[in-house]
């Protein structure tokens, strides 16, 4: 039977997660204001961040087990329904996050502006519901 994860771990996850939130809610609005050079650093950080808690996620799951809802059954079903749409967002995000990237290193503006305009809501909602994930488990119960 593995360990389970130092308390530390999941809040680390958590942090990373918010901090590219905080980045990505940056450089939206930096291009909002066409300040395109804040906006290039802010979405590449916000990127670096996000790699930066699926490498944390990715090590965790592989060396401790997974935390399974321990709060109020009757919360249960919200939280299933929060954790399923996180998780297929989740999936989904990745690669899109890696074309609008490659878009915008390739000076392929008009295409990474149309593909961005999805991603980012989406990318958002995978931040929220990464943190209310992390405070339903680990916050909620105690």
């Amino acid at each position: 039977m593995r360990p389970e994860a130092p308390a530390w771990l999941p809040l680390l996850n958590a942090g990373l997660i918010v901090v590219s939130g905080l980045f990505l809610a940056i450089g939206y609005a930096c291009i909002r204001r066409k300040k395109v050079a804040w906006h290039r650093r802010s979405m590449l950080t916000a990127t670096t961040f996000a790699a930066l808690f699926l490498v944390v996620y990715i090590t965790r799951w592989v060396m401790y087990p997974t935390k399974t809802w321990a709060g109020d059954p009757n919360l249960r079903v919200i939280y299933a329904l929060i954790l399923i749409s996180h998780i297929i967002l989740a999936a989904a995000i990745a690669p899109m996050v890696f074309i609008v990237i490659r878009r915008a290193l390739r000076s392929e503006f008009a295409r990474h502006r149309k593909l961005a305009r999805i991603t980012l809501p989406i990318w958002a909602y995978v931040v929220i519901t990464g943190w209310l994930i992390y405070w339903m488990l680990y916050q909620l119960p105690g």
